[in-house]
């Protein structure tokens, strides 16, 4: 009795098995005719009796449900990362299957993302790029693609996710690039691959093949990550990620500048000061340091040092415009103490002199401010600011003429809206 019962049930699982298999090769047909969603409704049937499949034609499943959720390249953003699983599940016999649906998945997604970037969809270009990653992940370009265009699309979250990601990975993007002149153009073109170049080199289309390697990419990876902390306004995440950076790239100058900036947010002006200085060092030619040299200098009381860093700067650039007005402002920065005093004096004869003096000193304080302001207005005519200090000089000075000349200007300036 006992025997017929092994018998029977050995029967009843050959049943069950085959009508599984029926199943899938009804869910073949489907697809064959490309009508996915028959194939995707069948699949569901199987679905519940998966846990009673040889492991074999469970790879077989998975491998169907990969395909019909694919569906030629059809199917939606979630469709496709059900694809992904399953193809994932897919344990025994397939590989060459699988092989080739992942070859065509990547085609498709690149294809799609290389579409939508070109059209600024950059959100999608990067979910297809992150996809085409995730279906081979042996090609970290791809999420470094992905990772790039996020940024694009300013969705610093992903993209933040995406640069750490890589990180970990030790993705450094050098590879071997081919090169060869296209013969009609007389340009060099960049190839996918070698064999591609070589065959086009023997098909005398092009000449001059020409291999090159790729610079690595961690250095902007991490100072991505850096500049994506810095724009988060998490600044102590931001040094850390900036100080790795440039320990990679100590060259950098925009890096050096980027952490500049981040103490000077915090109030470090001390630190600002320091690293522009180093920044300095490396870029001595560079008019806009000197420049923020002067302000900080300034802005610290110390006026002649900023004087010296603010000459150097319009020597490097003659048409640093706030140059020259921050040098007309330190200069009538003096005019402050000279008022105090002036509305200090009494009445006395000695105090009358004394005024008269310091009017004097004040009206020096005046010209010697002047051809700075002048050399502003001339090379930004929009300058209302500026114009409005060397009219209201002018009128002091008893220079009508000038006056009435800027004022004409100041006028227009305010009726545009400036």
């Amino acid at each position: 009795m006992k025997k017929q019962v092994i018998i029977a049930l050995a029967f009843l699982i050959s049943t069950f098995s085959f009508a599984q298999k029926k199943e899938l090769k009804a869910v073949e047909k489907a697809l064959k005719s490309n009508n996915f969603s028959e194939a995707k409704a069948t699949l569901s049937q199987v679905e519940p009796m998966l846990s009673g499949l040889d492991s074999k034609t469970k790879s077989q499943y998975y491998f169907l449900k990969a395909e019909s959720f694919y569906a030629n390249g059809a199917g939606s953003n979630n469709d496709v990362d059900k694809a992904l699983e399953s193809l994932s599940l897919v344990t025994e016999g397939y590989s060459a299957e699988v092989l080739e649906l992942k070859q065509k998945m990547i085609s498709s997604l690149l294809t799609k993302g290389n579409a939508a970037y070109e059209k600024n969809e950059y959100g999608l270009a990067s979910n297809n790029f992150e996809k085409a990653y995730r279906v081979s992940t042996k090609d970290t370009v791809y999420l470094y693609y992905a990772a790039a265009t996020a940024v694009s699309l300013q969705d610093y979250d992903r993209a933040l996710k995406l640069y750490k990601e890589l990180k970990d990975l030790k993705y450094t993007g050098i590879e071997n690039q081919y090169y060869a002149t296209n013969l009609e153009t007389k340009e060099e073109e960049f190839f996918q691959n070698k064999s591609m170049r070589d065959l086009s080199v023997k098909a005398k289309t092009h000449s001059n093949p020409i291999d090159k390697k790729a610079e690595s990419k961690k250095a902007e990876i991490v100072k991505n990550i850096a500049l994506i902390y810095l724009n988060k306004e998490d600044n102590e995440n931001a040094l850390a990620a900036m100080k790795e950076a440039r320990a990679e790239s100590p060259d950098d100058i925009n890096l050096l500048l980027s952490e500049a900036n981040v103490y000077y947010k915090m109030g470090n002006t001390e630190e600002f000061k320091s690293l522009l200085e180093l920044a300095t060092t490396k870029d001595p030619k560079n008019p806009e340091l000197q420049y923020n040299l002067g302000v900080i200098a300034s802005e610290s009381d110390h006026p002649e040092e900023a004087m010296t860093y603010y000459k150097k700067a319009v020597e490097l650039d003659p048409n640093y415009v706030n140059a020259y007005i921050n040098t007309a402002a330190l200069i009538l920065n003096k005019e402050q103490a000279l008022i105090e005093e002036m509305n200090g004096l009494g009445t006395s004869k000695k105090d009358d002199l004394r005024y008269d003096e310091l009017r004097g000193m004040r009206q020096e304080v005046y010209k010697e401010a002047i051809p700075y302001l002048v050399k502003a207005c001339e090379i930004d005519s929009e300058n209302i600011s500026a114009a409005k200090t060397l009219m209201n000089i002018y009128s002091v000075l008893g220079e009508k003429a000038k006056h009435d000349e800027l004022k004409v200007i100041v006028d227009a300036l305010e009726a545009a809206g400036n």
